[in-house]
């Protein structure tokens, strides 16, 4: 199992619970950034272009356990920005743990090796932790020479520790599909739990607006990558979504299955856009015009997102609402995708649509760094 069974047992029965009351609408992993401030200045994350006053803010515990109880998911995603910067962090990973919420706490690593004395190991906890590919391309991705060998050592300390691991990595224009699928080999050789594996998202105000993935490419990629697969990689995904990224299946954007609360309140409508925000996680429900976005809705900024927050929680639906769904979502756990076509697409030469110029990518850290010190 690429997760424990208590979890994916806690997830189902949230699910058809959710179901038997007849709910449309509900959300299964809250998004929670206690802060956006970032020890690093990634070329493709819109998140840290925010003004250094806005930089220094940050959630307190109880308003992370207000936010958490509102939307009574089992589960609790915890972006950033960078969540270990968060002063009382350990304190909101153990009142959630205390409530039993399975949480993924999302971190580069820069800091996790000397701050895992904070945290307890325990089920419901997963260090997720973000590493874009092998050293040269997560290095190049995150702006920051030897930060794939520091996230490593991290890594490597929690899994010692006895922490759960996973590992969230975001593929742009130019992954080489070779790349990646090696980067998966080391990630499962050093005890990663589980590996996630998605499209970046077009921010608007990152510094490289070149490099996001539109949906055929995204497909290619993602076919590329992961056909023909290894027995030993596991994802921390459900199976379905990873055939919706391949092209093998579509789906529509569900954005309230991963809602997002933050210092400004509920983000409407997701964690990528932002486009107002709600008070209450009921308002965010019934103010929301939701039928305008999602790729169906015709909405631009919809049109090549297809990350988790829009459609994880689309897969997860259609896997519990028929026996169906289950029979095919068990079928796509163990498939590994024999496919002669994508082996051809391995042996072809990386072609990005575009070039890129890495200065933008260096000016636009100093700017950042500077401008938010604390």
């Amino acid at each position: 199992m690429a997760v424990p069974i208590s979890q994916a047992w806690t997830v189902a029965t949230y699910v058809l619970k959710q179901k038997m009351k007849g709910r449309k609408r509900f959300p299964l992993v809250t998004m929670l950034e206690p802060l956006f401030r970032c020890n690093l200045a990634c070329a493709g994350c819109g998140k840290i272009q925010y003004p250094p006053h806005i930089l220094k803010q940050e959630l307190t515990p109880e308003e992370c356990f207000r936010a958490i109880e509102e939307s009574g998911t089992p589960m609790v995603s915890i972006p950033g920005g960078e969540p270990l910067l968060h002063p009382q962090i350990d304190k909101i990973v153990a009142g959630l743990v205390e409530r039993k919420k399975y949480v993924y706490l999302c971190t580069n690593a820069l800091l996790l090796k000397e701050k895992l004395h904070l945290f307890k190991p325990s089920k419901y906890l997963s260090f997720s932790v973000h590493l874009d590919g092998q050293r040269e391309h997560h290095d190049f991705s995150v702006c920051r020479e030897g930060g794939y060998d520091i996230a490593m050592e991290g890594i490597k300390a929690a899994v010692a520790a006895g922490f759960r691991v996973t590992t969230n990595t975001t593929l742009f224009d130019g992954a080489d599909p070779n790349s990646v699928r090696a980067h998966f080999d080391d990630l499962m050789n050093v005890g990663v739990e589980a590996m996630m594996v998605a499209p970046g998202y077009t921010y608007e105000k990152a510094p490289d607006q070149k490099h996001f993935l539109g949906r055929a490419r995204s497909r290619r990629l993602f076919r590329a990558i992961l056909s023909n697969r290894r027995k030993s990689w596991k994802f921390n995904a459900n199976y379905l979504y990873l055939e919706f990224i391949m092209g093998k299946r579509d789906f529509h954007c569900t954005p309230w299955a991963m809602p997002t609360f933050s210092i400004f309140g509920w983000q409407k409508p997701c964690y990528l856009l932002q486009d107002g925000y709600a008070d209450t996680f009921q308002e965010l429900l019934d103010s929301t015009n939701w039928e305008n976005y999602g790729t169906e809705s015709g909405n631009p900024k919809c049109a090549n997102c297809m990350v988790h927050s829009g459609y994880e929680g689309t897969a997860v639906n259609y896997t519990f609402g028929s026996l169906k769904g289950l029979l095919e979502t068990a079928k796509a756990m163990m498939n590994r995708y024999q496919d002669k076509g994508a082996l051809d697409l391995l042996n072809e030469p990386v072609r990005p649509a575009h070039s890129f110029n890495p200065l933008v990518q260096i000016e636009t850290r100093v700017e950042v760094e500077e401008g938010t010190r604390v």
